[in-house]
């Protein structure tokens, strides 16, 4: 576990050989932060071996595992990605297309997968597109990736997003698109345009960066204040920051500076750790603060363990 820099560096790269590959960077929603959920999870199964890599959160996880620990399954991590591989290994016998339907057919929530066989890739999103998933092409590869920044670092060109619903099937004989589920309402998880996502992705035909600055233009026009200046809380803030000084003409500072090598704090299991990862992680500029009256945006308030401290 650890940063993706150091797992995977160049002599671990050069002994993962092969026409295919999925990855994963986590935090833990469903599960403990631990090596046994890390992820892509693998299984051998009667079809041969599986991983799969998942982003979202499914509602029912908890009562899917219960039902099926007692039919004798034995579940090796506590992350709802494993019971998606649960439900495909009991899910009826035919194409692996046919299995993923019959098996995410019964999870409710949020669902991105990437699945990966000796035959293809497949990538899956679930009905209502909570999480985004994004397909791109690299000469005569596919790429899928949860954001368009991914694709831009490899100068890769971005296709289409994975419709809602959708199975893709990555292979030799090249790409085949099913949509096997009924249609559902359009649902976007708020919280990628506002502090997910990194700001040079395009989610849902619309600049990260953008949004979040027209956010903080909106903010400005419903909460007119009189300040000297305004800072971010860096970096999920400085969109909104920066939309907040143009349209209030209060002037744009630096007043918190960001330590890059500490993680987002709101995710930390404990609260001790929390309270410290903001100690190291954010430091003020005196300077800059001292005497004046100051307007701070965030992106948002979850626990409000950063607000609280600074």
């Amino acid at each position: 576990m650890g940063w993706v820099a150091d797992v995977f560096g160049p002599e671990r790269l050069k002994r993962l050989p092969g026409p295919a590959a999925i990855g994963h960077v986590r935090y833990s929603t469903a599960g403990s932060s631990n090596l046994k959920n890390a992820q892509p999870i693998t299984a051998t199964t009667a079809r041969g071996p599986i991983a799969i890599a998942h982003n979202g959160n499914l509602t029912n996880a908890e009562a899917l595992r219960r039902e099926m620990e007692q039919d004798g399954a034995i579940f090796q991590s506590t992350s709802d990605t494993e019971v998606i591989l649960h439900l495909l290994a009991r899910a009826p016998a035919g194409p692996l297309e046919d299995q993923l339907a019959q098996a995410l057919g019964r999870v409710t929530g949020a669902y991105s997968l990437v699945l990966l066989t000796p035959d293809a890739l497949y990538a899956i999103r679930d009905p209502h597109g909570f999480r985004p998933l994004t397909l791109g092409r690299l000469h005569d590869a596919w790429i899928v990736a949860s954001e368009t920044c991914a694709l831009d670092l490899l100068e890769a060109q971005t296709v289409r997003e994975v419709a809602p619903g959708e199975i893709l099937a990555i292979s030799a004989a090249g790409l085949r698109s099913f949509k096997p589920f009924p249609a559902a309402e359009r649902l976007q998880c708020v919280f990628e345009y506002v502090y997910f996502a990194r700001p040079d992705s395009v989610l849902w035909g619309r600049t990260v960066h953008r949004v979040r600055k027209a956010l903080g233009h909106q903010l400005a026009r419903e909460h007119p204040v009189e300040a000297d200046i305004v800072i971010p809380v860096p970096d999920s803030g400085t969109g909104a920051a920066l939309g907040f000084s143009e349209e209030s003409g209060i002037p744009y500072e630096l007043g918190l500076i960001r330590n890059h090598y500490v993680g987002r704090t709101f995710i930390e299991p404990k609260q001790g750790i929390r309270h410290f990862g903001v100690k190291v992680k954010l430091n003020p500029v005196r300077e800059t603060l001292e005497g004046r009256r100051v307007v701070v945006v965030d992106d948002s308030i979850v626990r409000g363990t950063t607000s609280r401290k600074i």
